[in-house]
């Protein structure tokens, strides 16, 4: 039995070994891959891609009210070299800029710097910004906005539902084909797909917001900390967006108020290959829609917002296989361990 034993014992040194060596090199291939997955998913930036027919971008050239301005400024918009406030800090404004230039990309991501600022105390402050992916240039006035076509990004300073639990700043996201109102006495939570708190007011730095559509799917990231880091607000499938619509960013004050101020937007255009069927599809023709698990309305009950699909992202997707490849680690360890136990038992009889 002496010969079992020490191919029994090589076993067992190759076993454990072989496990170490080979859990190390699938953990490095995870990790990698996780990256890959990862600066996949977040915003790149690339200044050749960048598309300055749809930017805006200090000195704001192409700003004004001319047939051959780029964007156009209605209500309370007060352009400056530095800034482009859309309200001031004062009751009852409201400032809207556009951009004339309507955008055919089917892939695109866009990157806001703004800042919201007054002399308000917490909760005596309002009402925010909303950033407009539309058919038409929207024109400031209660209730002009509300039943729009296209994508509506939210950034809300003030809490109009006195029921609500979330915190505010809060962002939200829209999307409407016309037949969708939105509702400012709940803060627009029937329609919204989601959304998340952030703390972007009266900061020392400039707060961001990044916007990304690409085959389907809108994913929204915010960094209000300075720290260069993106984090995610929104990431939800099955969205359908026309090309040839305008963009856009506005903002109101009522009996509460804020300085209201756009410091860039900046367009991207993102390389992304398509199937023969999708390149062959009239984009303008389709119609803004979302597949949801459920309706928007009964979301109204839902403190999280959250009644969308829950799709894998890079990093979810890493945390699901290192939890297995620990699980695997864990199962060969105790299996070694009760073999080397059995063999070590065995041997008291011989």
């Amino acid at each position: 039995m002496a010969p079992d034993i020490k191919r029994s014992s090589a076993f067992l040194r190759f076993s454990s070994g072989g496990v170490c060596r080979m859990c190390h090199r699938v953990f490095l291939l995870l990790w990698l891959l996780h990256f890959s997955s990862v600066y996949s998913d977040i915003t790149d930036g690339n200044a050749e891609h960048l598309k300055r027919e749809h930017s805006l971008i200090k000195p704001y050239q192409g700003v004004g009210t001319s047939p051959s301005s780029q964007w156009d400024f209605k209500g309370s918009t007060l352009v400056t070299s530095q800034y482009i406030r859309l309200t001031p800090d004062e009751r009852s404004k409201q400032g809207s800029i556009w951009n004339t230039v309507p955008c055919y990309l089917k892939d695109w991501e866009m990157h806001v710097q703004f800042k919201v600022h007054g002399s308000g105390k917490k909760n005596l402050h309002g009402d925010g910004i909303a950033i407009w992916y539309t058919k038409q240039q929207l024109h400031p006035g209660p209730g002009s906005n509300d039943n729009f076509h296209g994508l509506a990004i939210f950034i809300d300073t003030y809490p109009n539902d006195e029921a609500s639990d979330r915190s505010f700043p809060y962002i939200s996201a829209m999307v409407s084909n016309g037949s969708l109102a939105y509702d400012h006495g709940k803060d627009g939570r029937s329609t919204e797909l989601g959304g998340c708190s952030a703390e972007i007011r009266n900061r020392d730095h400039d707060t961001y917001l990044a916007i990304r559509y690409s085959k389907g799917r809108l994913t929204i990231m915010v960094d209000v900390d300075d720290r260069n880091e993106w984090k995610e607000c929104i990431d939800i499938g099955g969205v359908r967006l026309p090309t040839g619509y305008h963009f856009g960013a506005s903002a109101a004050t009522g009996d509460l108020s804020d300085n209201h101020d756009i410091i860039s937007m900046k367009m991207y255009q993102l390389m992304v290959e398509h199937t023969p069927e999708e390149d062959s599809q009239d984009w303008t023709k389709i119609e803004p829609s979302v597949s949801l698990l459920k309706s928007p309305k009964d979301n109204i009950d839902d403190p999280t917002g959250n009644f969308r699909s829950s799709p894998l992202t890079g990093w979810k997707v890493f945390l699901l296989l290192l939890c297995a490849l620990l699980g695997i680690v864990v199962c060969a360890v105790v299996g070694a361990v009760v073999f080397q136990k059995r063999q070590e038992r065995n041997k008291r009889f011989y």
